[in-house]
């Protein structure tokens, strides 16, 4: 169990599109007890499995307190109008942007045991699923900005010290 470094932009996987966890074997369980000691801090709301190095669909969750994780999640549901919501990723430290978000989500995938979960939400919840389903589909939040938006939040990527 460890608190796993955050892979930043520029980072191949994280542009990569996360492979089906077949097998639910030690590596499984052990990915899973770092996404949620990663997503544990203060701050974080969603850690997904490309984040910490791992091209795996499976995702962390930090929802007011609620830590809990989805394996082979799906984002199956989504309702209301997009809507632009300020938001930021770890991945991406430091910047904040309005991406353009459902206001209600839903998401199904499993557990460590096979079993089925089920989570769905709006207002913050709703933008953590989108957020870290997109994360394993290679996409990040920059990609759901305006055009406009996106060469401004690319500049300062490119100006930032940890790039």
């Amino acid at each position: 169990m460890a608190i796993r470094d955050i892979r930043l932009f520029g980072d191949p996987v994280l542009k990569s599109r996360s492979v089906e966890i077949v097998d639910i074997d030690d590596a499984v369980r052990a990915l899973v007890r770092d996404l949620l000691d990663t997503v544990e801090p203060a701050g974080r709301a969603g850690v997904a499995a490309p984040q910490i190095g791992v091209g795996l669909r499976a995702f962390s969750y930090n929802i007011d307190g609620d830590i809990g994780y989805v394996l082979n999640p799906r984002l199956v549901e989504v309702r209301g109008e997009v809507e632009p919501v300020d938001e930021g990723c770890l991945s991406v430290p430091g910047l904040w942007h309005p991406a353009l978000r459902h206001p209600w989500a839903r998401v199904e995938g499993i557990d460590l045991e096979g079993e089925p979960v089920v989570l769905e939400g709006e207002g913050l919840l709703a933008q953590a699923l989108q957020h870290e389903c997109d994360h394993l589909d290679g996409t990040l939040y920059l990609d759901r900005l305006d055009p406009e938006r996106r060469r401004l939040a690319m500049r300062e990527v490119r100006e930032s010290d940890w790039f």
